[in-house]
This record gives C-alpha cells, structure tokens and sequence, in this order.
C-alpha cells in the first residue's frame, strides 16, 4: 500500500537523521497510548524548538521541520496511526515488496539493458557447462563400450589397432544393447579412441572433443568480436584503396600522358606543330625536291628560281 510505503521511508529517514531505534513516539516525548491532543501539544512543542528560524544555518532544518510535520499528521489521524502502531509493535519488514524498492530504485534504460546482458550472458554461460557435462558422460560411456568391443569383457588392454563396432543405443545389459539402436564403426588402439572418417582419418574421441563452457563463446562478446573484426577489415580495405595510384592498361602514368596530350591540343589550336609535326612535314618537303627554311623559328617552303 502507498501509505505503508511512505511510513518505511519516515521511519527509515527518522533513524537516519535522529539516531538508530528512534521512533515517531519518542522523538515526539509521548508515549504510543499517548492521545490526539497530547500527541498535538508535543507536536508544537518540539516544532518550535526545531524550527528553521529558530537554528539558522544548521544544516538539514528544513528537513527535519518537514519531516516532524509529516509525523504528526500521520499519528493525528486514526487511520494511518493504526498502520504505524502495527509496525511499531511488529517491527518493519526488511523486504518491503517489489513495488516499494521499483518506485523508489527506479532503473534506467540502460541499466535494464546491462542487466538482460549479464543475465542473458550466465544464463547461455550455465546451459553451456550442462551440456559439456552430458558429452563428456556420453564420450565416456561411448569410449567404454569401444575399449570392452576391443579388449573384451575382462578389459584386458591389447596392442596394435582394432576396428569395433559401437552402439548408440542404451545399455540393457552386460552383454548387450537394444536392438534397433544405431551403430557406428571405430578404432581402439591402446588406451585411446578413434572416430574414423571415409578417407581413413582417425579423429580421437576424449575430453578434447567436447566444447567447454566459456564467456568468450556467450551471445554478447561473440557479438562485439563480429562487430570488432568488420569495423578493422572496413578500416583496412579504406586504407588499402587510397594508397593505391590509377595507372593506364598499358603502364604508363596517365599523368604524363595527360601532359601530352594538353601539349599537342595548345600546340594545335596555336597554329603551331608539334615537333614531331614539323620532323614529319620537313621529310616530306625533301622527298618532293623543295628547300625548307627556318624563319623565326618556323618552318616554310620556298621556291625556286627560274
């Protein structure tokens, strides 16, 4: 009820404040079968004595003037004075239900969220370390049967490899399994078991072969290593393509070819030939017999005299 809940904190703040033990009654100087009006009288008497006005500067007046007045209301009315009387008598629960501790500890998103994660976490945690228990007892008792097919009732340990046939199924008695169960091939040699593949690999059967319980394997760290290992290989690859320099098929620096090719398209338009330009129109010149002149730098046909 609301009621008892504001009680549990005065009384707590009460003992806090005034001492361990005290209670509405003795702070107030009346006894519990005290009434109304005596009960009214020792209110104004100590409210007086405490009030804010009367100790300036002393911390936590206000509090404890506050406090005083919520007290006597309490104890003034017949009702909620019945409710105190009974845990005066009985005492306050040390639990004080999930209501009062959730209205007044009131968790944060993330505080729920940390919690399903740790919770969540223990929980796969401890479903782990059940299951490791239940393969090793089956790995034992598979391993049992393996080494009693081999060496025979006695358990007489022998040399060299042997190939047995092992059944899954339950153990009826001692000298048998249930019918219908499945059976598998495998391989003792000495004190140790081998689970055998089709290309004749032999995997040992042990204690290695289970999976062992371990946080790093919960959902939440297996989740931030996913999440670790994508971000670095991001990073990685962004880093990798800006080192990297565009080249052209044939290998050479577009850069220069750029150059090139802005020195033949000025050259061009200027009216101007390129060097290799002028080499070419020169050679052709000469081979149809007329003399070329430089003038001013350029290259012109002049004819001849007759």
């Amino acid at each position: 009820m609301q009621e008892d809940h504001e009680i549990f904190d005065l009384v707590s703040a009460l003992e806090n404040a005034e001492g361990k033990g005290t209670t509405f009654y003795s702070w107030l100087d009346v006894p519990s079968t005290a009434t109304t009006s005596e009960i009214a009288k020792a209110y104004r008497k100590l409210s007086m004595r405490i009030h804010p006005d009367k100790n300036p500067g002393v911390k936590g007046a206000h509090e404890r003037f506050a406090r005083l007045g919520v007290i006597a209301k309490i104890l003034r009315n017949k009702e909620s004075r019945k409710r105190y009387d009974f845990f005066y008598k009985n005492g306050v629960p040390r639990w004080r239900g999930t209501g009062y501790y959730y209205s007044r500890f009131r968790p944060g998103l993330g505080t729920v969220l940390v919690f399903l994660t740790m919770f969540t976490s223990a929980l796969q945690y401890l479903v782990q370390k059940m299951n490791y228990k239940k393969d090793m007892a089956r790995i034992e008792l598979i391993t049992s049967r393996a080494k009693r097919a081999a060496w025979g009732p006695k358990m007489i340990p022998t040399t060299g490899q042997r190939k047995v046939r092992v059944s899954l199924g339950e153990q009826v008695d001692e000298d048998g399994f249930a019918e219908g169960t499945k059976w598998i091939e495998m391989v003792v040699e000495g004190s140790d078991v081998y689970l055998p593949d089709e290309d004749g690999t032999l995997h040992p059967i042990d204690d290695s072969t289970a999976t062992r319980p371990s946080l790093g394997n919960t959902w939440f760290i297996v989740l931030m290593k996913n999440l670790f290992a994508r971000v670095t290989a991001k990073k990685a690859t962004s880093e990798e393509g800006e080192n990297e320099k565009p080249y052209d098929v044939d290998g050479s620096d577009s850069d220069s070819d750029d150059t090139s090719s802005a020195a033949n398209s000025r050259g061009t338009r200027s009216g101007t030939a390129t060097p290799q330009e002028d080499g070419t129109r020169s050679s052709s010149l000469q081979t149809r017999g007329l003399p070329v002149e430089k003038a001013g730098g350029k290259r012109r046909k002049v004819n001849k005299r007759r």
